[in-house]
């Protein structure tokens, strides 16, 4: 039977479509979410947490900073996991010891997150043992698998821009040397923009930034619609060992009435990072 027009460009559309998805399915996409969460811990209610579950579940991994180190931080990111589990995937996470700082102020956990589903941790996560002493809240490493392709993902908040977080960023370029193994995936509250100098040595050994000028924090006030204030959080990757595919930050703030209601979740944005 000989085709027509219409049915011949039916076909190759067909042969197209099949063609994309098995494109699609030869990816391993890996997606990372990174979350300053304000003073998580048991300030937040059963609703809140039911939020920022309902926000970060679709992403393989959860890099959370700012669990509060007493007063029901651990307990609050087994909330989370509950809630998360509550709706049809399956999580587990891991928390670290209290950082090393030397202000008891300063003292916080981070948390890692994932989907078994689709990744599996490898090993022990740990918080950095050789700049403990110059970085106020050491980061938090965790390595990752998926299809057999491993990562690591360091989860980072420095001290605020008032204490000269520079001061603890410059240590960032001895890691990849430190683990030349280790496929490092930077994240957090940098409490500084990339477009600062500290973040040039970093650079010069092969590391981009996820995102340029793109703001991630809350003002006091919105201005003209204008919510936003800081560009402070963000990924590192290593382009030659990862090919970024999309990033970007969630408005969850568009969610309530009021800048003030959305503060109570947090003052960040949550920011994500696609990659293969």
């Amino acid at each position: 039977m000989k085709l027509t027009f219409k049915q011949s460009s039916f076909k190759l559309s067909i042969i197209f479509f099949v063609f994309f998805l098995s494109l699609q399915s030869a990816i391993c996409s890996i997606s990372i979410c990174s979350w300053n969460v304000k003073d998580f811990g048991s300030s937040k209610s059963d609703l809140e947490i039911d939020f920022i579950a309902s926000t970060v579940q679709t992403y393989d991994i959860i890099a959370i900073q700012e669990v509060v180190a007493k007063s029901g931080g651990a307990q609050a990111v087994a909330r989370l996991i509950d809630f998360l589990n509550r709706k049809g995937q399956s999580w587990d996470y891991t928390i670290s010891n209290p950082t090393s700082s030397s202000n008891a102020y300063m003292i916080e956990r981070y948390a890692f997150i994932w989907n078994k589903k689709t990744v599996t941790k490898v090993g022990d996560a740990w918080l950095d043992k050789f700049y403990a002493v110059d970085i106020d809240r050491e980061p938090f490493f965790a390595t990752f698998r998926k299809e057999g392709k491993e990562f690591t993902v360091v989860n980072f908040h420095a001290i605020p821009k008032s204490k000269d977080p520079e001061t603890e960023i410059k240590y960032f370029k001895s890691y990849p040397s430190l683990y030349p193994s280790l496929n490092l995936v930077f994240c957090g509250d940098f409490n500084c923009p990339q477009s600062n100098t500290v973040f040039t040595p970093l650079k010069k050994i092969g590391f981009k930034s996820a995102f340029i000028g793109l703001k991630t924090t809350l003002r006091m006030k919105c201005i003209d619609n204008d919510c936003l204030a800081s560009e402070f959080d963000n990924f590192y990757y290593d382009p030659k060992k990862t090919l970024l595919l999309k990033s970007g930050v969630v408005l969850f703030y568009q969610n309530f009435s009021t800048l003030e209601d959305a503060k109570q979740i947090s003052d960040h944005l949550p920011i994500f990072l696609v990659f293969e």
